[in-house]
């Protein structure tokens, strides 16, 4: 089966990328090498193309109200130009997909439009569990990405290269805020999706535009100086950052509060939605299992499926794990028993038939500074 490119896909390439299949897709793991991307973020700023990510549109009046069900989030809690970060929850309260929901307001007569972006391996499955169960024909669900790139600036000085590209002043936005217009700057230019949003623990901007204008933003930051950064980094970004990645953080037989996810779930907002009754008795009952941050002592780098032991017991598995380059250590998530889940407990972890010691700690290993 061919994979899927972006309509960045040229320009990978042209910078010298190294390729993988990433969910069907053809991307880029690195360009100038993983730590020098990462660094470039944490540092300055740098960009990525995420076009492999779903974008679902959902279409109607008041559509809030009919896809209320699906979320755990009270959506009501957001209005035009804002956005929030939820779950897709099966019945059993599991985690179909984590995710951002944006509220584009009122955007022809009385018809509101609301964004999702969803995980790549998981587009399929939420458009299905989205359109199987709306039941209503006052709403349209639609793929809004279309032939379109997705780019995302990271770093403490996105904001700024994205102004002097576009012409156009961001500062009106605050965090998680969106917009859905065009770029005057740029004749005949249709609507621009903007958000103040991203994945690696940095000040960030998300761009959904169409390949030429991609292509020309992708350009304009080459020439400034920027890097092109691939998975690779924006995973040592985002772990260090204590971000959920969906296949080995989360999937739907994890629960939002193992997964230290339960700010998500409003029930005191009293909506009925998907997994409502599981994660009520799920949040009088108490969890068995959670997930913490862990830092592995030594060189030795914790991958996905490593056990975790105390005194000789096994108490969990690590689901993510890599080499800090910031931090200069390795470091790791994992489901331990909530009974050793407290920080600064020690653990061993079995990696590649030898014992590491670990220190249990938050999730969040890295936080800005500005």
């Amino acid at each position: 089966m061919e994979l899927l490119k972006s309509p960045l896909h040229e320009k990978y390439q042209a910078s010298g990328a190294k390729l993988i299949n990433f969910a069907g897709w053809e991307m880029p793991i690195t360009f100038s090498g993983l730590v020098e991307e990462h660094e470039a973020v944490r540092d300055s700023a740098g960009f990525f193309d995420i076009s492999h990510m779903g974008v679902i549109s959902i279409k109607g009046t008041n559509p809030k109200e009919i896809i209320q069900k699906f979320f755990p989030t009270n959506l009501y809690s957001i209005t035009k130009g804002q956005s929030c970060y939820s779950l897709l929850l099966n019945n059993a309260g599991g985690i179909i997909d984590d995710l951002i929901i944006y509220d584009l307001g009122l955007q022809e007569k009385d018809i509101s439009e609301i964004f999702l972006i969803v995980n790549a391996s998981r587009y399929e499955a939420d458009f299905e569990w989205l359109s199987k169960n709306l039941n209503n024909n006052n709403i349209q669900i639609s793929n809004a990405k279309q032939s379109n790139a997705l780019l995302a600036i990271q770093g403490k000085k996105a904001y700024e290269y994205f102004e002097e590209w576009s012409g156009y002043s961001i500062k009106h936005l605050h965090n998680f805020g969106c917009e859905y217009q065009p770029l005057k700057k740029f004749q005949d230019c249709k609507k621009i999706f903007i958000s103040k949003t991203g994945y690696t623990g940095e000040d960030g901007i998300e761009i959904l535009l169409p390949k030429n204008l991609s292509i020309n933003l992708w350009e304009f930051l080459l020439s400034k100086g920027l890097l092109p950064c691939g998975l690779g980094s924006r995973d040592t970004l985002r772990l260090e950052a204590g971000m959920h990645l969906y296949g080995q953080d989360l999937n739907e037989e994890t629960n939002p509060y193992e997964a230290g996810l339960g700010w998500v779930v409003h029930l005191e907002n009293q909506h009925d939605f998907f997994g409502r009754e599981s994660l009520e008795k799920i949040s009088q009952n108490g969890i068995k299992r959670k997930l913490v941050g862990i830092k592995v002592l030594g060189k030795a780098i914790a991958r996905k499926g490593c056990e975790i032991f105390h005194e000789n017991k096994k108490i969990g598995e690590i689901t993510s794990g890599s080499w800090s380059p910031t931090l200069k250590e390795p470091i790791a998530l994992g489901y331990i028993n909530t009974y050793y889940a407290k920080s600064n407990t020690e653990v061993d972890i079995r990696i590649r038939g030898k014992l590491f010691k670990g220190i249990i700690s938050k999730r969040g290993f890295y936080k800005k500074n500005y």
